[in-house]
């Protein structure tokens, strides 16, 4: 009987035990995320990130051009309406070569043929409208600024003409963004030194850095996009880059 005693006593013993291991091995996991964490707090305490941008205003140097023109048709005197927009594209290129351009900088389209539903019914005959582009592009901005503001003798030989708003380019854009990476960085250490500075800190080296999106927009705007703008209504235009960078603190 003492021997089974024994055995009963060492069983509950064992038994007992358990629990406790349990609870220690708890304790000593609990230290060390509780460390793990405290390390983790405090190196994030020694790194700050900021944005910093920077803009510049630039001059398009290059610009495009489209207009249009067109003629209705019926199906009986399709015949007549290629015949007209045929006299109409040689008004426009003589418009284009009074003004200094060449028919070889000119992109000519073929003759497009819609059929205009709005006036068709069953007891009229089908009735299409013939449309032709005519698009140019040239580094001489303020030339085709002019040409798209003296149309009229186009009109006035009776053209159809429907001009689109001339569209205006920065062709240095990359290297105006590389230009700026420096700037929008100065800008991010001094954002950074003001805030650190509240906390007692100081800015050290920079530790990361990712550029944003860019912004081309008219001279003083206010729109933006998360994927980025590029206006080509206006002639001078802002160029805007933004950086996310890191800093390490001392």
């Amino acid at each position: 009987m003492e021997y089974t005693n024994n055995e009963n006593n060492c069983c509950r013993f064992r038994q007992g035990l358990v629990p406790v291991i349990v609870i220690g091995l708890s304790l000593i996991l609990s230290a060390v995320v509780v460390s793990a964490t405290f390390y983790k707090v405090k190196a994030l305490e020694n790194s700050l990130s900021v944005t910093g941008s920077a803009k510049k205003t630039v001059v398009s140097d290059s610009a495009k051009w489209i207009l249009s023109f067109s003629r209705p048709a019926t199906v009986s005197d399709l015949k007549d309406g290629y015949n007209q927009m045929a006299s109409d594209l040689k008004t426009v290129k003589k418009f284009f070569q009074d003004n200094g351009i060449a028919e070889t900088d000119l992109v000519i389209s073929t003759i497009f043929m819609d059929e205009d539903y709005s006036y068709n019914s069953g007891y009229t005959p089908k009735r299409y409208n013939l449309r032709q582009t005519v698009e140019l592009q040239l580094n001489d901005v303020q030339k085709i600024t002019n040409l798209a503001n003296n149309t009229k003798t186009i009109v006035d030989q009776g053209v159809i003409l429907s001009p689109q708003a001339p569209e205006y380019y920065f062709t240095q854009l990359p290297q105006a963004r590389i230009d700026l990476l420096g700037d929008a960085i100065k800008d991010a250490r001094a954002r950074a030194e003001k805030i650190a500075e509240s906390g007692g800190k100081k800015v050290s080296s920079l530790k990361e850095a990712s550029v944003g999106v860019t912004q081309v927009t008219s001279v003083n705007s206010i729109d933006v996009t998360d994927y980025g703008i590029y206006d080509t209504s206006k002639i001078d235009k802002q160029v805007t880059i933004t950086v996310k960078a890191t800093f390490n603190l001392k």
